[in-house]
């Protein structure tokens, strides 16, 4: 089943950076910026992580809170975020459960071979748990400001 906007979101329990799991009514009473990656500590991705920490601040006196996802192991992740210095946790769903969920594993195309990855996208879920905004198929450059307006827009 996947998750429609206007509709609450699913409560899969995934494991995180900093040693914990992480489920996402443990956010509740605070936004939420879901966002999906295709890989850890690729180019693409690394630069959107850092575009989300840039502006991290900015979330926080909006009441939101950043939280990356991605097909990558728990190992990965702490790398990654450690590295990179993300100021929020990343989620490990190697079993594509909050993928599945979010509709985010679509059939790729590099070098001329089909596989399935994940899309990258981000989801906007307010502090009820309720799904507001989706933004599919991201480019990285500008994203964060778009996601950012679309927070100060709820008010």
């Amino acid at each position: 089943m996947t998750v429609a906007i206007g509709e609450t979101v699913p409560d899969i329990e995934l494991p995180a950076t900093g040693d914990k799991t992480l489920k996402l009514s443990d956010l509740r009473g605070q936004r939420v910026v879901l966002y999906f990656y295709p890989k850890a500590s690729t180019p693409g991705c690394t630069q959107e992580g850092l575009d989300f920490t840039a502006a991290q601040d900015e979330f926080s006196r909006h009441n939101a809170v950043i939280v990356g996802a991605s097909r990558d192991g728990i190992k990965a992740q702490e790398n990654f975020k450690a590295k990179q210095s993300f100021g929020f946790d990343l989620l490990s769903d190697k079993e594509e459960a909050l993928c599945k969920a979010f509709d985010v594993i679509k059939l790729k195309k590099m070098y001329g071979k089909e596989s399935l990855g994940v899309e990258r996208s981000t989801f906007l879920i307010d502090e009820t748990g309720v799904l507001r905004q989706a933004w599919r198929g991201v480019k990285v450059k500008g994203h964060v400001d778009e996601v950012l307006d679309a927070v100060r827009a709820l008010g």
